[in-house]
């Protein structure tokens, strides 16, 4: 996976970005990573039927095709086992590289809310007292 990340910028009306961050807020995800994960299960035509979890017209359900880690992951798998046969540490790589994403996107997101800060001193990130 490359380390080579760009910034892609979009204008949604105000009323569906605020639904956005509350939807974002209730995963515990940063808009940028919601927003990503909606984006891709998009594209990959899944779609939801959970009555609970009203759908936006035009967009899709938060947990598209299933409601746990296990689900998510198995789909992560079947996507790349779709494109080639894969190695176990491919596999890995595959399932830790889009983790490594996340967690990028959840430190970013604690860091512009000033939760979160590095500390050269500590050696490593450190909970603020905000």
């Amino acid at each position: 996976m490359s380390d080579d990340r760009r910034s892609v910028k979009t204008y949604v009306p105000a009323e569906q970005k605020d639904r956005w961050r509350d939807h974002a807020d209730e995963l515990g995800m940063s808009q940028s990573e919601f927003v990503r994960t909606m984006v891709q299960a998009g594209r990959r035509g899944f779609t939801t039927s959970d009555a609970a979890n009203p759908v936006e017209p035009g967009s899709e359900g938060s947990d598209p095709g299933g409601d746990g880690l296990d689900t998510g992951l198995s789909s992560r798998v079947e996507t790349v086992l779709a494109e080639e046969p894969h190695s176990w540490e491919e596999l890995v790589e595959a399932v830790v590289g889009d983790f490594e994403a996340q967690l990028e996107d959840a430190l970013d997101s604690l860091q512009d809310r000033n939760r979160v800060r590095y500390n050269g001193r500590k050696g490593g990130y450190v909970l603020t007292d905000e």
